[in-house]
């Protein structure tokens, strides 16, 4: 079960990094979403949206490994991790402020991935 939760926290990590580069992408972008060629253009050259396809694509594929290796039952709660890491990630790299009923519902997630691994 330890090795299911540092895989966990691991796969969550590149997840929630892959989210932050996302948002960090689209602030450099044109306000104006138009599809047009300047849009296409900007979107190839954004290095943060290859960031962004990097992590993602490390957490989906680790995401395959533990679906093939640990039941799905006890694997997918801990998924959930992911919000408490984009939660720290918002308040760390975006300054944005998490209200106490946040905190909450973070102690929430981290005691029914506490239970969901015990």
């Amino acid at each position: 079960m330890v090795r299911l939760i540092l895989l966990s926290l691991i796969q969550s990590l590149l997840l929630c990094g892959g989210q932050m580069l996302l948002k960090v992408a689209v602030l450099h972008m044109d306000k104006t979403l138009s599809w047009g060629a300047f849009f296409v253009r900007s979107v190839l050259m954004n290095g943060w949206l290859l960031g962004c396809g990097a992590l993602m694509t490390g957490a989906g594929l680790l995401w395959m490994y533990i679906l093939r290796h640990f039941p799905f039952a006890s694997a997918y709660p801990l998924t959930a991790l992911s919000f408490v890491f984009g939660t720290l990630g918002a308040m760390w790299f975006f300054h944005e402020a998490v209200h106490w009923q946040h905190w909450l519902g973070i102690v929430f997630i981290l005691a029914g991935c506490f239970l969901v691994a015990k």
